[in-house]
């Protein structure tokens, strides 16, 4: 029987109310374009997405491995578990002010900047690992969304010129209905990658607390963050869904499905190499690259701005919080 420590208990709770406002926080990353298109109605389109991130969530480890084994030095942080539980907080903290204020935001960012925030307050710089990090989460996070915009201008040309000739009506009736299927390929990649951001964190928890020998993530923590981040997609972002599928471009169906398909084909092309990539800003790339396609007068540049800025803000926010959490932590001598 594996004996657990009430300390690590609350950092696994904690680990998955990350997931939960990760699933809520980035729902519209699925959604948004299918429920701006009127495709699907605003319930329906929650409850697919909720389902398919589920199933997505459940294929592979590759992006836990990353995130439990590549950011740090495991072997340097063993028998600190206030280290992931600072991380996990200055994550959730940044997640749940850009929920309110609205703004499609980084989860992946924020959890990574928290992680590095907390390590950097306990051990200094050389229990990071850097050449992991530029590599696997450093180069994918920043290439990512150029990836999804080059990927949805492209699709959205080849589509214009495919259908040049074709009736408008007739086009829009069709992509309609395959905006379902990319609606849900979008799903089930988000949770191939997001989720498992998660499960890698209570995977190095486990491994830090000497619960298990290797950062292999035990099955009961795959099952436990999928169905974290489906109840999570299940409550569903309305501020967020607001903004990527109304306030960046006049979304129609064939516009909606290009942005899906190209984003979702960048995220699982990115989990089978295990890069934690932000699925949030490849898919509002993704949209930004539509958009273009048409004109470069019809993206709302202020709003796009907007979210340029807190990507930006969101590696050094969430690590300056986690690192203040650790330090508190320390004070009340929770730090081993």
């Amino acid at each position: 029987m594996l004996e657990i420590s009430l300390f690590l208990v609350l950092v696994i709770l904690v680990a998955l109310v990350f997931d939960f406002t990760n699933g809520a926080h980035d729902t519209a990353n699925a959604i948004a374009t299918v429920v701006s298109t009127k495709v699907l109605s605003p319930g329906t389109a929650v409850m697919m997405a909720a389902v398919l991130n589920l199933a997505g969530a459940l294929i592979g480890t590759h992006v836990a491995q990353t995130v439990g084994g590549g950011i740090v030095h495991a072997d340097m942080i063993k028998g600190c578990q206030a280290l992931t539980l600072s991380g996990l907080c200055g994550a959730i903290v940044w997640n749940l002010l850009t929920w309110f204020l609205g703004l499609p935001s980084s989860s992946s960012h924020a959890l990574i900047g928290g992680l590095i925030g907390a390590t950097l307050a306990y051990k200094g710089p050389e229990a990071l690992n850097f050449i992991s990090i530029f590599r696997k989460v450093l180069m994918p996070l920043f290439l990512s969304p150029l990836g999804g915009f080059l990927a949805g201008y492209a699709m959205m040309l080849a589509l214009s010129w495919i259908f040049c000739n074709a009736h408008p009506r007739r086009v829009n009736r069709a992509f309609r209905r395959l905006q379902m299927l990319s609606s849900a390929f979008m799903a089930t990649s988000h949770g191939t990658n997001d989720a498992q951001k998660t499960m890698g964190i209570i995977t190095l928890a486990l491994f830090v607390g000497h619960k298990i020998p290797d950062m292999t993530v035990p099955l009961w923590v795959r099952l436990a963050c999928a169905l974290a981040m489906a109840l999570g997609t299940a409550t569903g972002g309305w501020k967020i869904i607001r903004t990527m599928g109304h306030k960046i471009f006049n979304l129609e169906a064939v516009h909606g499905f290009s942005a899906e398909t190209s984003a979702a084909g960048v995220i699982s092309l990115a989990s089978s190499f295990g890069a934690p990539i932000s699925t949030t800003h490849v898919i509002s790339a993704a949209i930004l690259g539509v958009g273009s396609s048409k004109r470069l007068s019809a993206v709302r540049w202020g709003i796009a701005g907007r979210m340029a800025t807190a990507w930006l803000l969101t590696l050094p926010a969430a690590g300056a919080v986690a690192a203040a959490c650790f330090q508190l932590l320390w004070v009340v001598g929770l730090v081993d």
